[in-house]
């Protein structure tokens, strides 16, 4: 058999690091054969790496998408707000459609690209990457198996990990609402999703509490320049001095805004961008935590918390059930479930992941290449339909956060929505 083709729009972090070089380790399965992206240098390497012509390269995803359907599939990592425009386009033309999450930041937009895909009959599949991980489909099978009871409660951390936060969410293109989206969406809907996954009931109402209490201007060093390396007074006590950190433990990231990863290329960025700007004294607005509340169908309950001040990035979770309850830490790479009648605890550690997102980023990719040979649209683990709902936890916990944590009823969210959207067509 023919590898199934595959144009790329967005070669970013996630486009090209994530989800491209499954066409390279894999080349029986996968071919990309045409880019769409803005970054030169970026779209060049995808040029390179994929033995692409001048003409199979394209600025835009306009000028990707005017041409007829060229590929089996288009992997489609633009940023939030620039996912409905190319998603859209690609099914109305045939492609099977593997789409970043979130899928939009505009609720009416995910109602809208879900209803295209069915519209179709093309696979629109969301990359919830935690659903693909050893970790969590093995919780959700402990669960299934009844070996826990029926789940009462769940409480799932989200440690963001504090430099991240900083690197991500203040300095970073994530780091406000009207270009990319709240936090609870563009992190976090992940988590949403996660816990949607497996408790497998519905969700009926969600409030929600945070804000964006530090990285604030109030809380800048006496003196501060509005550049790290302009001479800050709090170079050596100030955890987020750009220079220290770009130039030290944390080079790793400065790839993500500079391609040249030299002392003299990481400075040259640092005074171009906003990666170099006190952390203090930028425009951002998007929350340092947040928690939600939510409430299932049979009275179930979940409590989920993120966190921007942790000393590491992983997610902790413990799951209380009538049998028996589970708890898990990804960073460790094991859960455990304890028997409340033979007091016996059994630990299952996995062995360590291939790939990003705890294999997540490598089994979403495999199954999207299985899942686009079926002709049931629905099996998919991590679907536009599936992932809808759980979408729709998120901007509903936003709602109510904006509103002091007014309580949500998450049908009345959605049927508004929807007369919204009818009224949009």
């Amino acid at each position: 058999m023919k590898p199934t083709t595959a144009i790329l729009i967005g070669a970013g972090d996630r486009g090209a690091r994530a989800y491209a070089p499954y066409a390279l380790k894999n080349p029986h399965e996968l071919k990309i054969i045409g880019v769409a992206e803005p970054n030169e240098l970026r779209r060049d390497k995808i040029k390179q790496e994929h033995n692409l012509s001048t003409e199979d390269c394209f600025h835009s995803w306009e000028d990707l998408l005017t041409k007829e359907k060229t590929a089996d599939i288009a992997i489609i990592c633009t940023m939030d707000r620039e996912h409905f425009g190319p998603t859209m386009k690609a099914l109305e033309l045939g492609y099977h459609v593997l789409l970043e999450k979130p899928m939009s930041p505009d609720p009416k937009e995910c109602i809208a690209m879900e209803q295209q895909a069915e519209k179709f009959n093309k696979q629109l599949t969301i990359c919830h990457v935690l659903r693909y991980t050893d970790f969590w489909s093995t919780i959700k099978k402990v669960i299934e198996d009844g070996k826990i009871g029926d789940v009462a409660s769940i409480q799932l951390n989200e440690n963001v990990e504090v430099m991240h936060m900083s690197h991500s969410f203040v300095r970073g293109n994530w780091k406000k609402k009207e270009d990319s989206s709240p936090m609870i969406l563009q992190k976090s809907c992940h988590d949403m999703d996660i816990i949607r996954y497996v408790i497998n009931k519905k969700c009926e109402r969600v409030s929600s509490y945070g804000s964006l209490m530090h990285f604030r201007k109030e809380n800048m060093p006496a003196g501060a320049p509005k550049r790290c390396l302009d001479g800050c007074p709090a170079a050596q006590s100030c955890p987020f001095h750009a220079g220290n950190y770009y130039l030290g433990e944390g080079r790793g990231w400065a790839r993500k805004f500079t391609e040249d990863t030299s002392n003299e290329g990481i400075i040259k960025a640092l005074n171009e961008t906003d990666y170099g700007k006190c952390v203090y004294q930028l425009d951002n607005d998007v929350v340092d935590h947040q928690v939600v509340n939510m409430e299932f169908e049979d009275g179930a309950t979940a409590t989920f918390s993120m966190c921007g001040f942790t000393r590491e990035q992983t997610r902790t979770v413990q799951i209380m059930g009538t049998k028996g309850e589970l708890r898990g830490n990804m960073t460790e790479n094991q859960i455990s479930y304890y028997d409340f009648l033979t007091k016996h605890e059994t630990v299952i550690k996995f062995d360590s992941p291939t790939g990003g997102h705890g294999g997540g980023d490598l089994g979403i990719m495999r199954d999207f290449l299985i899942d686009i040979q079926q002709s049931d649209r629905s099996k998919s683990v991590s679907s536009a339909s599936n992932s809808l709902s759980s979408h729709l936890m998120a901007f509903a916990a936003e709602e109510s956060r904006l509103n002091k944590g007014t309580s949500i009823e998450l049908d009345t969210f959605y049927n508004n929505l929807s007369k919204q959207y009818s009224v949009m067509e």
